[in-house]
């Protein structure tokens, strides 16, 4: 038999509220309950209840809720009562923080009208759970955790508007496994599977927060690294290159020699025509690296001749 969850009563107006809805337990709850915003920040910081009640000192409950938040509990589905006459201060609070499943319930709601307003707030939580796990798969390929094409252009695109309209510098740089598909065909797809997935991994490890990263499609990489200077860059990039042969090694019970070509291609805000050529330049480098043999890194501005020639 799985544990009840458990609801907090956080009774800072000292209104014996255990004795008052002490009829949750029947409803399938486990109840606690602290008396004081102490005793309920030192409850959070144990394992978390399924759910809060709060009957907060001041009015609304503002500061109480922040105070709660800030340990740990803005993720916890919240129950707040007010007094009749001060339902609208309530809901103005509750209504400052949109991404929270909460609600507002009178001070005097007995045991049974408090049960059934929980049990909607567990069932709000699981389908925002549920709601973001669909969004999560929308955005995100399954396999390597990185964002879809889609996703990635979309990025790419924000990142270009900032960098043309504020002067930001920033590069794109397209990578290629180097003889991926000779894997799938000659072992198990499982292997490729597995490659993907490291690869993607040496990718993470290789960027900065603020560096984006999607799956182009098959064993096709891009990355956009905004606010970087054209010699920070071409450091990443040889980073990217690096991280990604020393994926190579045992896979799957096999030997496998992994590495990649790649491309890349800057933008000052000024220096190219539109995102179209920006990403026709990191694509033309990424050829280019495939053509003289792979495993390295070309910058597109070291292929085009020189002007005038």
């Amino acid at each position: 038999m799985s544990a009840l969850p458990t609801v907090l009563l956080c009774d800072h107006r000292g209104s014996d509220l255990a004795r008052r809805l002490a009829g949750l337990e029947r409803a399938g709850w486990r109840v606690e309950a602290t008396e004081s915003v102490r005793q309920s920040l030192q409850r959070l910081a144990g394992p978390a209840p399924a759910a809060l009640i709060l009957d907060p000192v001041i009015e609304g409950g503002a500061v109480e809720i922040e105070a709660l938040d800030r340990a740990g509990a803005a993720s916890i589905p919240l129950l707040l009562l007010a007094d009749q006459d001060r339902v609208e201060v309530a809901l103005a609070v509750l209504a400052r923080d949109q991404g929270r499943v909460s609600d507002l319930v009178h001070r005097d709601a007995d045991a049974r009208e408090v049960g059934a307003r929980l049990e909607r707030l567990a069932a709000q939580r699981v389908a925002r759970i549920e709601l973001a796990e669909l969004r999560h798969r929308a955005l995100y390929d399954d396999r390597t955790e990185l964002l879809r094409p889609e996703a990635f252009q979309r990025r790419l695109e924000e990142h270009w508007s900032a960098a043309e309209r504020h002067g930001h510098e920033l590069a794109l740089v397209i990578l290629d496994l180097d003889r991926f598909g000779q894997f799938n065909k000659r072992y198990d797809h499982t292997v490729g599977d597995r490659v993907l997935v490291r690869v993607s991994e040496a990718i993470r490890s290789a960027l900065r927060t603020e560096d984006v990263a999607g799956r182009l499609g098959g064993d096709e990489f891009g990355c956009v690294l905004p606010y970087t200077r054209k010699v920070d860059a071409a450091r990443v990039v040889r980073r990217l290159r690096e991280r990604v042969r020393a994926v190579s090694g045992p896979v799957g019970g096999l030997e496998l020699e992994i590495s990649a070509s790649l491309g890349f291609e800057t933008f000052d805000g000024r220096d190219v025509e539109n995102l179209e050529a920006l990403r026709s330049h990191a694509e033309a480098a990424l050829r280019e690296a495939k053509r003289r043999g792979g495993d390295r890194a070309l910058y597109y501005r070291l292929l085009a001749p020189p002007a005038g020639e």
